[in-house]
């Protein structure tokens, strides 16, 4: 049975919004959320976006069964031996419902803006993501080393998630994820690299512009292709028989978890309409 997501970037949103969407789509019966990592909108330099750990930490604190991460976390943002620190804590405090999503950076543009290192390096900062994945283990007490392990640690293995197909992003994936993540602009990668990845779980992050009963259809596809179009393949507009088909595919395909990125940024009733007609079917 696949897991149900609510990607929900905190861009163009107040925080009681993003509480309120995360609450909706917890009553709604998703699974999860997830959260992005920037220190500015990518493209949109003009607008504000919430820090990624303290507004994770949050939505934890006012809901109660959702799984909380990110679609990523941006590994030259943190210490290793802080971000490790903040996992264990935030899966304390959640009751074990954090998970670490962690990436070498999307946006290079904010590394150069802010002074971070590497910004237009990409070997670079694979090769720091790689050891910062490594050291995370070894911090949680995982790793078969003789290094600095941080109490406490973690109750649970805390599920690490990574995302992208590059050829080194994938050998990092095999070789440190629990979850796989392809990007909603490249899923059609999916047949070619899902076979290479073995045991680790594969997800998909896919934009949808949902025709709910009631609504219409070019006006709801009209707006989504406006706002998401230049994602090509990652936007899904449709009703909820072809949505359901749409998944239904993804998941014969051995995808085991969505994570669904709303083109009216999550309005609540989009969310229990979203869940009622096309979650239930595949429960």
């Amino acid at each position: 049975m696949a897991e149900w997501f609510l990607f929900l970037p905190q861009v163009r949103l107040g925080i009681p919004d993003i509480v309120a969407r995360a609450r909706a789509a917890e009553t709604a019966g998703f699974d999860g959320i997830a959260l992005i990592d920037h220190l500015e909108p990518p493209g949109a330099s003009h607008q504000g976006i919430w820090e990624a750990m303290t507004l994770a930490t949050w939505v934890a604190a006012q809901t109660e069964r959702l799984s909380i991460g990110h679609l990523v976390l941006c590994d030259a943002f943190r210490h290793p031996a802080v971000l490790a620190k903040e996992a264990v804590t935030l899966a304390a405090a959640s009751g074990n419902r954090f998970e670490l999503g962690l990436g070498w950076g999307s946006w290079p543009r904010e590394f150069d803006r802010f002074g971070l290192a590497d910004g237009d390096d990409p070997p670079a900062r694979v090769a720091r993501l790689d050891r910062t994945l490594g050291l995370i283990r070894q911090y949680w007490g995982e790793a078969d080393t003789d290094g600095v392990i941080q109490e406490p640690r973690p109750e649970r293995r805390i599920p690490l998630v990574l995302g992208g197909t590059g050829k080194k992003t994938m050998d990092l994936v095999r070789r440190h994820a629990d979850w796989w993540n392809v990007p909603s602009h490249q899923l059609d990668r999916l047949p070619e690299l899902l076979p290479t990845v073995g045991d680790v779980r594969v997800s998909v992050q896919q934009m949808v512009g949902f025709i709910a009963a009631g609504t219409d259809r070019e006006e709801v596809t009209a707006a989504s292709t406006r706002r998401f179009g230049h994602l090509g393949t990652g936007l899904v507009c449709g009703d909820a028989q072809e949505l359901s088909r749409h998944f239904a595919g993804l998941t014969a395909q051995g995808v085991e978890r969505f994570y669904v990125w709303f083109a009216d940024f999550a309005q609540p009733t989009t969310l229990a309409a979203f869940a009622e007609n096309v979650i239930a079917c595949h429960t």
